[in-house]
């Protein structure tokens, strides 16, 4: 479990494809501590993603983590990588801890749903707003003005949504865009809607079934 509250970057510095066995491993940017406290089994979010650490090494500020055929297929991990040095950088958020620590963002579970493409950024102020068109345009009945979002792993409000062209809109202040891997116009980013309209809608639909019998 995860709040959407992106710690650093990072960059996959490999990627180990052996007949459907996918490890990939990322090198943790600025944050020294980020794998200070971390064991063989965590799970941290990459992008959005809930991915298990197989394998790390804290001095050189790297992991490993495997990937399944169902994250291949989700997600834009395979888009990440990239053989320059230029390869696209990795929004980075280790799981929830216990003890006395704000809840900042959302309840995000690292299970992304879909991806959605960068179709719009407009400069307002010191924000910008961007808007996102869904591959999947089924998910957009999750979506709600107002409500979460989370956009490669960030926890972000949404501010306008149209569900006849899957197109939904996010606003975000310069801290956030610094803190953030960026992701340019035709670009793909992870979606997680948030899971509790996802519950809400199914029990609707089971008890509307049963009504209707």
């Amino acid at each position: 479990m995860f709040t959407g509250i992106v710690e650093t970057v990072g960059f996959i510095i490999d990627l180990k494809n052996d007949k459907d066995n996918y490890e990939v491993t990322i090198q943790v940017e600025n944050k020294n501590d980020f794998l200070s406290d971390c064991q063989i089994g965590d799970s941290i979010s990459c992008s959005g993603i809930c991915l298990t650490v197989i394998e790390f090494d804290s001095g050189k500020n790297w992991f490993k983590v495997g990937i399944s055929i169902e994250t291949l297929r989700r997600t834009t991990i395979e888009n990440m990588w990239s053989s320059s040095p230029n390869s696209p950088k990795i929004n980075l958020e280790r799981a929830m801890g216990s003890g006395n620590h704000r809840f900042g963002g959302h309840y995000v579970q690292g299970h992304v749903d879909t991806i959605a493409e960068v179709v719009e950024a407009v400069e307002e102020g010191d924000s910008v707003n961007f808007k996102y068109k869904l591959r999947d345009i089924e998910y957009i009945k999750y979506i709600v003005e107002k409500g979460f979002i989370t956009v490669d792993g960030a926890s972000l409000t949404v501010t306008n949504v149209d569900d006849n062209n899957g197109t939904f809109g996010v606003s975000m202040i310069k801290h956030t865009r610094d803190v953030l891997a960026q992701r340019p116009l035709g670009t793909f980013v992870n979606i997680e809607v948030d899971v509790t309209g996802k519950m809400i809608a199914k029990q609707v639909d089971l008890y509307m079934k049963k009504f209707m019998k």
